[in-house]
């Protein structure tokens, strides 16, 4: 038995797709640089990767806030070619900007940050869990 693919005459969802991405903003924020990001644990630290070639570490901005990591940049390319002869223009100037929720609670004022080969590593130290504890409640007759 083979399958045929159903196909309707009328796809409200193609139609809707088609509107949305003739809109100016949709359109260019679909072509933002967002970072690819790595993000893995060890025993002491989560650590978080992320390909940065050609880019200046002092144009590069991290932080944490509340288990959030935050990353965002600019590169600046400086010779640009104003013809518009291109065959193919893949690499890209702008800035991005990246927040990343945490896994697990960690020590927000000791992470490190190195810039190595291409390669931004940010090292956010484990903060030590609480220790539960026990809580007697006394009971008062009223």
């Amino acid at each position: 038995m083979s399958l045929i693919r159903w196909s309707p005459m009328w796809d409200p969802f193609a139609e809707m797709e088609d509107t949305f991405n003739r809109l100016p903003a949709v359109n260019s924020a679909l072509k933002a640089f967002t970072p690819a990001v790595d993000v893995y644990e060890t025993d002491k630290a989560v650590v978080v990767e992320t390909p940065l070639a050609g880019f200046n570490p002092a144009d590069v901005k991290v932080s944490v806030e509340n288990g959030v990591l935050t990353l965002q940049g600019e590169h600046k390319k400086e010779h640009e070619i104003e013809e518009k002869n291109y065959y193919r223009k893949e690499v890209r100037s702008g800035a991005f900007y990246r927040q990343i929720a945490l896994p697990t609670a960690v020590q927000e004022d000791q992470v490190e940050a190195s810039f190595e080969d291409g390669i931004l590593k940010i090292s956010c130290p484990k903060t030590k869990p609480a220790e539960p504890k026990k809580v007697e409640i006394k009971i008062t007759k009223k």
